[in-house]
């Protein structure tokens, strides 16, 4: 599996961008000239009409330097949620917006810790009289990009099963609460919903397909940006080792060391692989992407972790530094490999799918 020409130069523009512009300052270039929000989105609603390919090339370099960037929550979720409703009139009215990187979108479904759909408890009624909106009610937790999002899509439980409506950030019956969570490097808001106006996206009761499709898309970028951070964390644990002196001589050129940098070496190489195929699997075989996207989440998890756990170890008393890059590197392996669902929750998911289930 290899990428194309196109989505290498992709890689190495991106990366020179975000060398150049750090943090937030990155997202009004990176979407506005570059066309980053709008990869995944059709050229029909003013996208570049990509695919997950060109997603995984840009979630691995925003991995690489911790960005806090709102990609993985507006032009992943919300993006392929809108797109998986089928909705044309939603589509037509929102996506443009946000491939442009003018809005940025959150789709808002977890509840209880949990991105299972079944988990779904907010309930939407039928509004009263002629035309009237959806009524929403409930709590959601761990939405993506706290103080960024103008367009909200929500997750709920009608009458006919779960369903997908669009609510507006500023309306009655709605408060953003941000959260204070481990990795201060992505923001994550906890919305609650008391009788908010909303609109439906797409047919009702077929919320439920929408999300495991995008929860599938989810972990496909998301271990993209795993295995780009993990990545990084053996090079700047390499460097690190070349340079540190100790006894009269780099830490590197010790045994014990070599060996744990070459197990890092494998995890990393066989972290790429798996999140590669994800994306392979989500353009060229769409039926394969839900097993694809389970390994994908598991191994880049699990990877990422320890690759950042060792690059805490052989940095020594200055890894558990709060403020050093081998912390922040730390906190974000934790912090996603959590995100949409733990490593052991994706292996039940794949051991099921593959009828192993005692």
């Amino acid at each position: 599996m290899r990428l194309t020409e196109e989505q290498e130069e992709l890689r190495s523009a991106v990366r020179s961008l975000l060398t150049r512009h750090q943090d937030e300052a990155a997202w009004a270039p990176l979407a506005e000239q570059m066309g980053a929000a709008s990869l995944a989105v059709p050229e029909e609603y003013g996208g570049a009409g990509g695919g997950a390919r060109d997603v995984h090339v840009l979630m691995e370099e925003l991995g690489r330097c911790l960005s806090p960037l709102p990609f993985l929550g507006s032009a992943v979720l919300a993006t392929g949620a809108l797109l998986a409703s089928g909705d044309k009139d939603a589509c037509g009215r929102l996506l443009p917006a946000l491939a442009g990187g003018g809005s940025v979108g959150a789709l808002a479904w977890a509840e209880g810790g949990s991105w299972e759909p079944a988990s779904v408890r907010a309930g939407a009624v039928p509004g009263r009289g002629p035309g009237a909106s959806w009524v929403l009610t409930g709590v959601k937790e761990h939405v993506l990009d706290a103080g960024r999002v103008d367009v909200l899509l929500v997750a709920a439980r009608t009458a006919a099963g779960i369903s997908l409506f669009e609510v507006a950030v500023d309306a009655p019956g709605v408060r953003r609460e941000p959260l204070v969570t481990m990795d201060g490097t992505r923001g994550q808001a906890r919305w609650v919903f008391d009788g908010a106006g909303a609109r439906l996206l797409g047919a009702d009761g077929d919320g439920g397909r929408v999300l495991e499709h995008v929860r599938d898309l989810a972990c496909a970028a998301l271990a993209a940006e795993q295995a780009g951070a993990a990545g990084r964390c053996l090079e700047i644990t390499v460097a690190y080792a070349r340079d540190r002196v100790q006894f009269g001589r780099p830490i590197g050129s010790f045994q014990a060391v070599k060996h744990r940098l070459a197990d890092a070496y494998v995890l990393v190489e066989s972290a790429r692989s798996a999140a590669l195929g994800a994306a392979f699997a989500a353009d060229l075989d769409p039926g394969a992407l839900p097993r694809a996207a389970a390994v994908a989440k598991s191994v880049c998890s699990e990877a990422f972790s320890a690759v950042a756990g060792e690059m805490i170890q052989l940095h020594g008393g200055i890894g558990v530094t709060w403020e050093h890059d081998a912390h922040r590197y730390f906190k974000r392996a934790h912090g996603s490999g959590e995100l949409f669902g733990s490593p052991a929750r994706h292996r039940a998911r794949l051991a099921a799918g593959l009828g192993l289930t005692a």
